[in-house]
């Protein structure tokens, strides 16, 4: 509590309190004066705190003409003030001193006045989830807007008038900013007049936005039966908010150039780095030693996304799936492989709007790139790569050496091996398929040594290498008898 840096009554007291007098001039005046010093002290400190240092110097006053008057002084104060948010503090201040008797207001008309203010503007505060509005298309279709919280984009809100002089101005600076900086917002406008040949007419003239991502929707309540003016605190126009992708009420009060610089903070350019030592064990720890499934990865993706996303921190997004990718790069396993091929091809490369800075075109759109175009080398349910490779064919208790095409190996279950000399686990898993292929009926592998194939024909393989994803060995493939990919990535030795 900041509050004991100063006292009302200390102020007070120094000019002699008496109880019931009115304060004299010379009183005010210097009490005045402090408590506006005291308030821009603590502009910066939060609404929160502001509040609490209301309520503070309210209750050090001994004397009920000395709260009164602080108490007023600081609900104007707030009232008043061009601080973005300071709305709150009025509304805490009159909610808890003038609305409960606690303090009494000058007269019966400002004390309808305050509730009026407080009525128009506690539904709408910063931080609070934008209410619920049903409104009209210019072809009278209901359009509702903020109903489920979350909207995936940031929006506007925007109240207008075509008779009003100030929403003229701001509707041509609104366009100005949509067509010369790209955001990827949704634009509300919404006309509160009820003349629908004039409202067609000043879309047409001021607020007609063309190209970009942003995306413009016209609305009015002619009959006003959403309630806007009361849940918006549309007393006067122009009002415009803006609005996080999860409902949230980021900014209120706005004019054009506050909004472009909320918009500039908002979608600022953030370098992260990706892949850290810290972020690898983070997923180790959620893994642990267990290769997962394609389905719970993608379950760990679809997390992400709801708990950053979706509730507007597209920043956290960046960095935890940013991360992800570069986890499921170091990993072996089916369902690794396969799930990093989701998270790069099916979300990564398909969110442009999320990955649009110039870093994360190279740290994250170029990794996922190269990792999409190396794993959707012989997709599940497509042919294998129509290759002739030299190797190791095991069938049966028999192992026949040769030059193989891999389409037809004609086995109902043929397991296409590619392993490398010194390898542990190389070894392991081609003592198993050995056994697979003895006890199993219509089953061939064919082992594949890497290392032999370029020390004796290095143009074949520089086209083994194109065909398949020999990133990490061994890489083992299974397919039918016509040659049709089952599964890949996969091992023996679960």
């Amino acid at each position: 509590m900041l509050g004991g840096m100063f006292c009302p009554d200390d102020a007070f007291c120094q000019s002699g309190k008496d109880e019931g007098v009115l304060l004299d001039s010379t009183v005010r005046v210097a009490l005045d004066t402090r408590l506006a010093e005291y308030f821009a002290a603590i502009e910066r400190a939060g609404t929160d705190v502001q509040k609490g240092e209301c309520d503070f110097l309210i209750e050090t006053c001994t004397d009920s003409l000395m709260r009164q008057h602080v108490a007023l002084t600081a609900y104007e104060h707030y009232r008043d003030s061009k601080v973005m948010g300071s709305e709150s503090v009025a509304i805490h201040v009159f909610d808890t001193w003038f609305e409960t008797g606690r303090v009494k207001m000058p007269s019966d008309m400002e004390l309808f006045a305050a509730r009026v203010f407080a009525e128009f503007n506690r539904q709408s505060l910063i931080g609070g989830k934008a209410p619920e509005l049903i409104l009209y298309d210019i072809d009278s279709n209901p359009v509702t807007l903020f109903s489920d919280g979350a909207h995936g984009r940031y929006s506007v809100l925007y109240f207008f008038d075509t008779s009003c002089v100030n929403c003229k101005l701001q509707s041509i600076l609104l366009r100005n900013i949509f067509q010369q900086e790209d955001f990827p917002v949704d634009i509300y406008a919404v006309y509160a007049g009820d003349d629908k040949d004039a409202w067609r007419q000043y879309i047409d003239e001021q607020l007609s936005f063309g190209g970009g991502r942003a995306k413009v929707t016209h609305l009015w309540d002619p009959e006003i039966s959403s309630d806007f003016q009361r849940k918006y605190g549309v007393i006067q126009t122009p009002r415009m908010f803006l609005i996080a992708p999860d409902g949230t009420i980021l900014g209120r009060g706005l004019d054009a150039q506050a909004l472009l610089q909320m918009l500039y903070a908002v979608f600022a350019e953030v370098e992260l780095e990706y892949g850290s030592d810290e972020s690898i064990g983070l997923y180790d720890s959620i893994f642990g030693d267990i290769i997962p499934s394609k389905d719970e990865v993608s379950d760990i993706a679809d997390y992400i996304r709801a708990s950053t996303l979706e509730r507007g921190d597209t920043l956290m997004y960046r960095q935890m799936t940013g991360d992800f990718m570069y986890y499921l790069a170091l990993q072996k396993g089916e369902g690794f492989r396969e799930g990093l091929y989701e998270l790069v091809a099916e979300r990564i490369l398909k969110e442009s709007d999320v990955w649009k800075s110039q870093d994360d075109t190279l740290k994250v759109l170029g990794m996922a790139e190269m990792y999409r175009d190396l794993l959707s080398k012989n997709m599940p349910g497509a042919k294998v790569a129509d290759v002739k490779l030299p190797g190791v064919l095991v069938s049966g208790g028999k192992e026949k050496t040769g030059v193989y095409s891999l389409r037809k190996l004609r086995g109902a279950n043929n397991y296409l091996m590619f392993v490398t000399d010194g390898c542990h686990v190389c070894a392991a898993e081609k003592e198993v398929a050995r056994a697979l292929a003895a006890s199993e009926k219509n089953v061939k592998v064919l082992m594949v040594n890497v290392d032999d194939v370029l020390s004796a024909d290095p143009a074949l393989a520089s086209r083994m290498f194109d065909s398949f994803d020999l990133s990490t060995l061994p890489f083992i493939i299974q397919t039918d008898r016509k040659g049709v990919v089952i599964r890949r990535y996969i091992t023996f030795l679960e």
